[in-house]
This record gives C-alpha cells, sequence and structure tokens, in this order.
C-alpha cells in the first residue's frame, strides 16, 4: 500500500514523518541547476534564508491597462504578501498560429517584472499552456478548439506543433527575470491542475504516458529556452497525487509539489463543488496535513491556489457572494492552513478584474471580482483589511518556516468546544498555538485557556488576564518563545501584528479584537508603563522571575506601553489595526524589520522613504478626504513628515512617535455628468433580404475534426470558419415553400439567438444561466415565404465562450438546420460572418483578438473613437424599437476628475422591465466593458477602470441593444454611472492613455 512504502521509505532515513518529529535530517533539495533557491520539509529556502511564500494571484489581462498595475501591486505589498502569482493567457498573445503578439499594449507583461523588483516582490509565474481561470476555453487559443489538434493537454504531436511556438517565447522572455538572473521570478509552473499523471487509482502508479509526455516536453522546452529555477505543479485536489517527486520520482513530475483547494467553493454555485469537497457546510475547513505528508513528505506543504474567494455565475446574485468568505473566512482559515504546517500559499484572487471583451468561459458573466480583498474596481475592503493582519504577522513570525506538529491538529483547550494545533520550531522551540472551535462550522462565543509549554515551564494561559475568546468564525495563533529583534515573548495571548526596528530599539505591535482582554510575557523585562492609553484598560505589570507580565484590555484605539529596556510594544484593537501599516523601506522581499516603519492611521500607506539626511519622512499613500489623524513611528532623527509630497504639521510625542492630522480634497462634491446625447442606428441590415453577403465567408464544409459531428450538413461551426468570439451571423438560403425551421443551436451558458426570415421576425431563444443549447421549432406561418424564389434565414446568435479543460472542444455554431416542409426540403447554401478582418485575425491588436465580436456595429467600428456619426438621428436607449433586431446607440461624455485623487467608477444599467429580453453590450472608449442580459443575469453595475475611460477627456460610450422579441410592450435600458469609491491619494488615474484607444479608420468599411 502506499503509506506503508513511504513509511518504509521514511524509515530509511529517520523517524521525520512522526507529527511531534524534531529531527533534523530532511534532504535539502533544489533543482540541480542552481542553490539560490532550495526547499525541504520545512519551507523554501531562498538564498539560504527560509521563507514562507505569501503570495496572491492578479491577471494582467484582466486589467488592460500597464499603468493600472503598479496601483494593483502596491496594495499587494501592503497587505504584507512577499509574492505575487500570474497567469499568461495564450489566446491573448497568440491570436493565430502565425501570430504572436508580447509588444502591443498589455500584452507586454514584462514591466510586471520591474514593478516585482521595484517593489521588493517574488513573482510565480504560471505560463499555462492552458490556465483554466474561467477564461474563453481556458485560455487556449479559439483557433485550437476546432478539434483539428487532437484532444489538447496531451502528447499528440499536432498539439505540440500548437503549443510550442508561444511556450518558447514566453520561456525566452521571463529567462532574464528569473532570480537566477538577477530577477524576482522564484517559480515556474507548468500547466495547471493537470491531475492526470496516473491511469486508474494512483496508489498502483500505473503512469498515463499521454500526460506524462506532454509535461515532460514543457518541461524541456522550457528548460531549452532558459529556465533555470524551479518547476512547480499544482494538483487540482486532494485525490489525483500528480506530479510529486516524493511520490514518484519520474513520469515529468516537478520540483515543487502544490495542491489547490477552494474549500468555500469557487464559485457562487456551491452545488458545482460538492463533487470535490463534499456537500458545501459554511466554514468547514479541510485537512491538507495527512495529503502532504503522504504526498510530498520531503518538501514544504504549498497551497498554489488557496480560495481567496468565488466567481459569480451567470444567474448569480447582484454583487456575487462575498458571504461566502468574508473576512471571518480570512481570518480563519488562513491560520488554519499554518496549524497544518503549510509555508507556501497563494490567493486565488488577490485581485479579479474583469472579463472584458470575450475573455470569460461561459460559467461566468462580466465581473470577475471574485469577492477578492482587492475589488474589481481597485479599491481595498475589509477582507483587504483582515488578510493583512495575517500577512504582516507572517512576515515577522519568521519560526514559523521551520515547524513540527506536536500532536494531533485537535488537542483539546481547557474548553472542550475550541482546540488547537501546536506547532513547533525544533531549533528555536518557538511554538504557535493555532485555536480553532472544535467543529469549525460553529461560530459561538467560547472562552477558554490554554496549556502551552515554553522554554520557562508549562503554564496555563492566561494565568491573570480575562480567558482567551473565539467569538465567531475565527481563530487565534497563541505564541510561545516568540523572537523578535534582541527580545523574546514567552507567550502572548494578543495575536502579533508586527515588528520593527528603529534607532536600535524594538517595537512590538499586538493586536486584538476590540474590547478583549490580553496578555504577554517580556522576557528580561523588570518594569513597563503606560506611555499612551488609547483605550485601554485593566492594565497590569507584574514580576515574575526574570520577566514581566502583562495583562491589557483594549477597547477601540491604540495603547503604547513602554518597558525599562526601551521596548516598545504598541496594542490595538482590530478597527485600528485595519488602518495599521508597515511600509518598507528597501525592496527586500524579505522586509527585515530595521527596514519597516510603522504608520497608523490612513486608508493606504503605499511607501516610505527616508530623505538623504535622515530628518524627514517621505509618506504615499491614500485617505478618505476628511481629517485623518496619523502617528508614525519613525527614528528620533525624524522631525518632519510629509504625505503624498506635502508636509503635515506633527507634534512628538513622549514615546517618540510624531501625531499629525491628514487633510484632503473634499469628496463629498464629486459628481459625475449625465450620459445623455445619444445617437441611434440599427446594427442588424444583414436581416433584410437585400443585404449584401457577397462577401461572407461560405459555410459548405461537409466534415469537421470536431468529435462532435453535427446533426445536419453542411457544418456549421463557427471555429471552423475562423471565427471564434462574441456574435455571429449565419444566412441560409433555400428555394420555394416551406412552414418553419427547426434549429438547434449551441452557444455556451447564457447564449441565446433570434432569426428571422426574408427580413421579418420568425423567434428567440432567450437564453437561461446553465443551459448551452437552445432548440427551436420556429413557424413561417406569420412571414413572407417565397414560393417561387430564394429565401433567406438569418440566425443571430450570442457565444458566451468556450468551456474549459476536456470540453475546450465542445462546439459552438448551428448543431441541426431542417426545413419543416410537406417534402424533403434543404437549404441551398450556408454563409457566415463574425469579427471584422481576417478570419483568426486580430483587426485591432492593441485590444487585441478577444476585445470585440461580430454585430454590424462591431465590425464597422461604430464602438470607437473617431468614428462619424453627424448623420445619425437622435434616440435614447431607454426606449428601444419595439421591432426585434440590434440597435447601436452612441454617445460622447467628457469627465474632469480632479487631480489628487483615485476614483472608481462604474457604469450602471437598468432594465425596463427588469427582466426585458434584451442583450446589451457597453462599449467604453471601443473597449466591450459590459454584457447585460437582464433575463438571466443580476450584474448592473460594470466598473471601468482609467485608462479605458478618460477621467480627464472626452469619452465614447456605445450600447448595442438587442432586442430578442417583438411586441407593444416597452423595452429599453437606462445607462448611468456612479463613483462608487474616491480618496485623495498618491496614485494618479490621470494619464495619456491614447496608445490604448485607437480610434477608427475606414479599414472598417469592408466589412459592411
Amino acid at each position: 500500500m502506499l503509506l506503508q512504502s513511504l513509511f518504509a521509505w521514511a524509515l530509511a532515513i529517520g523517524p521525520c514523518i512522526a507529527q511531534n518529529s524534531t529531527n533534523s535530517t530532511w534532504p535539502i533539495h533544489n533543482n540541480g541547476l542552481t542553490t539560490q533557491v532550495e526547499w525541504d520539509h520545512y519551507s523554501l529556502m531562498v538564498d539560504g534564508q527560509r521563507f514562507f511564500l505569501w503570495s496572491g494571484e492578479f491577471h494582467y489581462w484582466r486589467i488592460p491597462v500597464p499603468e493600472l498595475w503598479v496601483d494593483v501591486l502596491q496594495k499587494v505589498k501592503a497587505a504584507g504578501f512577499n509574492t505575487f502569482a500570474i497567469y499568461t493567457h495564450w489566446y491573448f498573445h497568440n491570436p493565430n498560429p502565425n501570430t504572436l503578439d508580447f509588444e502591443n499594449a498589455a500584452h507586454n507583461f514584462t514591466k510586471i517584472f520591474d514593478l516585482a523588483k521595484e517593489l521588493g516582490m517574488f513573482v510565480v509565474f504560471r505560463p499555462g499552456p492552458y490556465v483554466n481561470a474561467e477564461s474563453n476555453a481556458g485560455a487556449f487559443p479559439l483557433w485550437l478548439t476546432t478539434g483539428a489538434y487532437g484532444a489538447l493537454r496531451n502528447n499528440d504531436e499536432r498539439y505540440t506543433e500548437a503549443w510550442t511556438p508561444f511556450w518558447e517565447k514566453v520561456a525566452s522572455i521571463v529567462a532574464p527575470y528569473q532570480f537566477t538572473n538577477g530577477g524576482n521570478v522564484l517559480t515556474y509552473q507548468i500547466e495547471n491542475e493537470l491531475g492526470s499523471q496516473w491511469r486508474g487509482t494512483p496508489s498502483n502508479k500505473v503512469p498515463n504516458l499521454s500526460s506524462v509526455e506532454y509535461m515532460e516536453a514543457l518541461e524541456a522546452s522550457a528548460r531549452a529556452h532558459g529556465i533555470t529555477i524551479p518547476f512547480q505543479a499544482n494538483d487540482p485536489n486532494l485525490n489525483s497525487d500528480s506530479w510529486s517527486k516524493d511520490f514518484y520520482d519520474g513520469y515529468g513530475s516537478v520540483d515543487i509539489y502544490g495542491m489547490d483547494s477552494y474549500p468555500a467553493c469557487w464559485t457562487c454555485n456551491l452545488t458545482e463543488c460538492d463533487s470535490t469537497n463534499g456537500a458545501y457546510k459554511a466554514f468547514n475547513v479541510i485537512d491538507y496535513y495527512d495529503h502532504f505528508e503522504a504526498i510530498s513528505p520531503t518538501q514544504p506543504s504549498f497551497l498554489p491556489e488557496f480560495q481567496g474567494g468565488s466567481f459569480n455565475p451567470w444567474g448569480g446574485p447582484e454583487g456575487g457572494c462575498p458571504e461566502n468568505s468574508p473576512a471571518d473566512f480570512a481570518n480563519l482559515f488562513y491560520r488554519n492552513n499554518v496549524g497544518q504546517r503549510v509555508t507556501a500559499m497563494s490567493l486565488y484572487m488577490i485581485y479579479g478584474g474583469t472579463n472584458w471583451g470575450w475573455l470569460a468561459a461561459p460559467v461566468v458573466a462580466t465581473s470577475y471580482d471574485y469577492s477578492s480583498p482587492i475589488s474589481e474596481n481597485r479599491m481595498i475592503n475589509d477582507k483587504y483589511a483582515e488578510t493583512k493582519l495575517f500577512g504582516h504577522f507572517l512576515r515577522v513570525a519568521k519560526d514559523l518556516t521551520k515547524t513540527d506538529r506536536i500532536g494531533t491538529g485537535k488537542t483539546a483547550s481547557t474548553n472542550p468546544n475550541v482546540v488547537y494545533s501546536e506547532i513547533r520550531n525544533p531549533d528555536t522551540n518557538a511554538a504557535f498555538y493555532v485555536t480553532i472551535h472544535k467543529e469549525s462550522t460553529v461560530g459561538t462565543r467560547e472562552e477558554f485557556y490554554i496549556n502551552a509549554n515554553t522554554s520557562k515551564g508549562a503554564f496555563k494561559i492566561p494565568q491573570k488576564a480575562a480567558s482567551i475568546v473565539l467569538n465567531g468564525f475565527q481563530s487565534k495563533i497563541i505564541v510561545t518563545d516568540f523572537n523578535f529583534g534582541s527580545h523574546s515573548l514567552l507567550y502572548s495571548t494578543a495575536e502579533v501584528l508586527s515588528h520593527s526596528i528603529v534607532d536600535d530599539q524594538d517595537i512590538l505591535a499586538l493586536w486584538m479584537p476590540t474590547g478583549e482582554a490580553g496578555e504577554f510575557v517580556v522576557t528580561g523585562a523588570k518594569s513597563g508603563s503606560v506611555s499612551s492609553c488609547g483605550g485601554c484598560s485593566s492594565v497590569g505589570f507584574y514580576p515574575q522571575g526574570d520577566d514581566l507580565l502583562v495583562t491589557i484590555s483594549q477597547s477601540k484605539g491604540i495603547s503604547v506601553l513602554t518597558f525599562d529596556d526601551g521596548l516598545r510594544v504598541l496594542v490595538m484593537d482590530r478597527s485600528f489595526a485595519y488602518e495599521f501599516w508597515v511600509p518598507v523601506l528597501t525592496a527586500d522581499p524579505f522586509s527585515p524589520a530595521n527596514e519597516t516603519v510603522f504608520v497608523q492611521g490612513p486608508s493606504l500607506v503605499r511607501s516610505a522613504a527616508y530623505s538623504s539626511d535622515g530628518s524627514t519622512l517621505d509618506l504615499t499613500g491614500d485617505n478618505n478626504g476628511t481629517s485623518t489623524q496619523i502617528q508614525v513611528f519613525p527614528p528620533k532623527s525624524v522631525s518632519k513628515v510629509t504625505w503624498n509630497g506635502q508636509v503635515i504639521t506633527t507634534e512628538k510625542t513622549d514615546y517618540d512617535s510624531l501625531i499629525g492630522s491628514l487633510t484632503g480634497p473634499a469628496l463629498d462634491s464629486l459628481t459625475l455628468p449625465t450620459i445623455s446625447g445619444w445617437k441611434a442606428n440599427d446594427s442588424l441590415p444583414e436581416r433584410l433580404p437585400t443585404y449584401d453577403d457577397s462577401w461572407w465567408v461560405a459555410a459548405d464544409h461537409m466534415n469537421t475534426s470536431n468529435p462532435t459531428k453535427p446533426e445536419t450538413l453542411p457544418v456549421l461551426y463557427i471555429d471552423d470558419y475562423g471565427y471564434h468570439v462574441g456574435n455571429h451571423l449565419w444566412r441560409g438560403r433555400f428555394e420555394g415553400s416551406a412552414s418553419g425551421v427547426y434549429l438547434s443551436v449551441t452557444g455556451g451558458r447564457a447564449f441565446g439567438y433570434s432569426a428571422w426570415l426574408n427580413g421579418e421576425f420568425i423567434g428567440s431563444y432567450l437564453g437561461a444561466a446553465y443551459p448551452d443549447t437552445g432548440k427551436l421549432t420556429l413557424s413561417f406561418s406569420n412571414v413572407t415565404v417565397n414560393s417561387n424564389s430564394t429565401n433567406i434565414l438569418l440566425v443571430l446568435q450570442d457565444n458566451s465562450g468556450h468551456d474549459e479543460t476536456s470540453e475546450a472542444l465542445n462546439p459552438r455554431g448551428i448543431n441541426n438546420a431542417t426545413l419543416i416542409s410537406s417534402s424533403t426540403k434543404n437549404f441551398t447554401s450556408w454563409k457566415v460572418t463574425g469579427t471584422a478582418g481576417k478570419p483568426d485575425t486580430a483587426i485591432d491588436p492593441v485590444r487585441g483578438i478577444l476585445s470585440e465580436g461580430g454585430l454590424y456595429a462591431e465590425r464597422l467600428g461604430w464602438h470607437l473613437p473617431d468614428f462619424d456619426d453627424s448623420e445619425w438621428s437622435s434616440a435614447s436607449p431607454s426606449n428601444v424599437s419595439s421591432s426585434a433586431g440590434v440597435t447601436f446607440y452612441r454617445t460622447t461624455v467628457s469627465l474632469a476628475i480632479p487631480t489628487g485623487l483615485d476614483v472608481a467608477i462604474s457604469f450602471t444599467l437598468k432594465a425596463s422591465p427588469s427582466n426585458a429580453a434584451l442583450r446589451v453590450l457597453l462599449f467604453v472608449n471601443g473597449y466591450q466593458y459590459g454584457r447585460f442580459s437582464p433575463w438571466i443575469g443580476n450584474q448592473v453595475e460594470f466598473p471601468v477602470p482609467p485608462g479605458i475611460l478618460n477621467y480627464d477627456g472626452d469619452n465614447v460610450i456605445g450600447l448595442s441593444v438587442w432586442r430578442q422579441e417583438e411586441g407593444d410592450e416597452s423595452m429599453g435600458v437606462n445607462v448611468g454611472w456612479k463613483v462608487t469609491e474616491a480618496f485623495a491619494s498618491s496614485f494618479e488615474p490621470i494619464f495619456d492613455a491614447a496608445y490604448l484607444q485607437p480610434g477608427w479608420t475606414d479599414e472598417r468599411l469592408q466589412y459592411a
């Protein structure tokens, strides 16, 4: 059996797998190419220094404005992360087999590596080639989905030839930025959640050679093109046991094994996760310890994707489901992972962004907010603040990088409803007691004590203060023998927040929920005093041998305690901790304590630097525009503080901090102009029999490589004809009479279609959140059929994207088109069109291949700046035509956002009636930034970032409104926008974005 064989192997190297082992004989691994990045059972080691990899994922292609990447990454850094992870997007860069684009606008991602170096963050680079990510076909190029390249993600030579150019180019781009070459890219992921190393039960170790040879080819190619950093992989779940060298050293196994987990489900539709997680239970933690001990015992326990939130599917609740993974989730689950000896973890997502254009897979709509710590509109939230508390702790808890579990993960406290996992550093004896409700799904208020073993004996703690409390869905990490600088805490029931060294003196920050009590023991201290009581009570100092025991209760505020040896301890409640920042003065990802400064008060601190003479502390960041108290703890030499370049008046306290006040411009007067002045034009002339489709592609294929064969011929699969995204138009001709047509059309979840015969509407499939195929029998009884001449059927279909994983080949298009007639009658021909430009070619290389679909307005560039709409008639989208069809509305609105403000702006779309049978596309300066389907979805707010939206200038706003029903009922869309958040900020969202917004050219006219 697997466990028996692993146990025998472990005995050969020593009794290391025992939960209470303190054996130091675990092997240290590297990849044979560098010793700069190594690892063992405990953690990664970077240049010989142990490292807790704390990362968050963001996708540059979901925020296609390079000027905004620094804003997101500054916020990631400010939350205590030392690393971020990014996927590439194969199709975004490889629109056809002969074109690679790593240069135009957001296609050039190397700026991200420069930012990582500048900010002092490592990068986990995840190039795919398949990435999933709820992206269209999982980021496969859609020209790959015809079936001509085989089943994909295997050793098929056709597939290999497809990925090779992209894969080689990406490796050559990344190679100079590797840590081994002086950059900050630390690890390189091979593929994504490909849990198929084995055929059948993994313990039998029967290799799946198709996947094995694929992984081996990817690895060999990356190495051949300069990648020398370690390879990592991410197993999709606890069951597939793929790619760990500990499990099997060969068959494509990578250097560092990881396993992904979403305990609260990756989607708001919780039932989709039952097969992986079991039936959903809120706040139900999962055991990973046993899995890693069995599958990767000589490697760090690594979660390359751990839940940062979840995506909102079509039909999901407005605003997503943040209640499934709120701030309490961050508190409970991230700490619980530490209790299971996880020392490498990346949140998916830290910032989700937007599925602009046709980026999305059918499972998700426009928003990819993901209920992330940084919201889709780039603003931070309570989950961010809670995550920051954890991240700052990880920075200073250096002993966490090497621990053994003592006992089980559910050692009983004095309260049977509370248990803890004790993990202990075998070298320093520092221990971390990770407390949790025995049943994590229970959020009752529980008081308890723990029996802690310290270097000075066993204690039932707290000794004098009120008991420890778990109140709600939360965890607390109680430290013992916690070393920081030249000091040590024998224990603390208040949680450690951070540590800084200023003027060679330690400053420690502790926090606790508002109104709770804490107790800590400072070793070697003789006396202490309260230098500032901001909400403190029940403060006591009790000598205990050579140490000093301190008790304190903390209401809202921050208190400062000073000790006889120069130590300062800051104690604050959660609300003040949420606005506590530890900016790093250098670009060292390890964030040494003597290169940090404590700042409390602002909404965000982005950076800190001292003047050359050391007299001034320069801070940058955000505040909400009102008077905000700021307190900093700099060296004594600092007499002046600047905030975003402006000197602020400060006073020095008795405990050597500086306190001042931040003021900013008033935000309540910030208003946006009304969106008005609409003009309109018909965007569906193709329905008319007089329309000239001579330039369209003949849809005449009588066979297809797709494994799913159509029910009727010719093949009417859109990808077979070189069109892939957005709306597609099919025109079928037949001679003489027929009474109707049967249509079976596939377009992915939430898609729809409408049909016209000889210019007259015959019906629509309105769509639904989950079906991907719509079958209708449409009667010709109410329209004119040309009994002695040619009839033209127009089918306009939506395409919500290709499915992911093995289902990427599922076709899009018409599966069955059968005329209904008293005698056999067939269509005589079909033609098709889609996006402007040659098939498989992006007419707009800046916005890219996924930017626009095939509607008439899009093909002709009506959505673009510089298009001349002077001959259009005035009309409002609030009252669309009563006829089924597509109308395009367009207006220009100027903005003049004041400088010095970072403002989040969202468009609002409100349908009348609320469930109107409309399909609406929102365009802003040429970018499609909203898919609004009130019949199906609930998203009504669509954030649009600066760079897409001109904050100081004109904005071309377009609205494509497809009415799917005909009749007297009034339908329309009211378009508005609003400021959702605004801050006085050092980040300037006003910049020249002209290069991102290429305008109309007459090349478009040929696609009329």
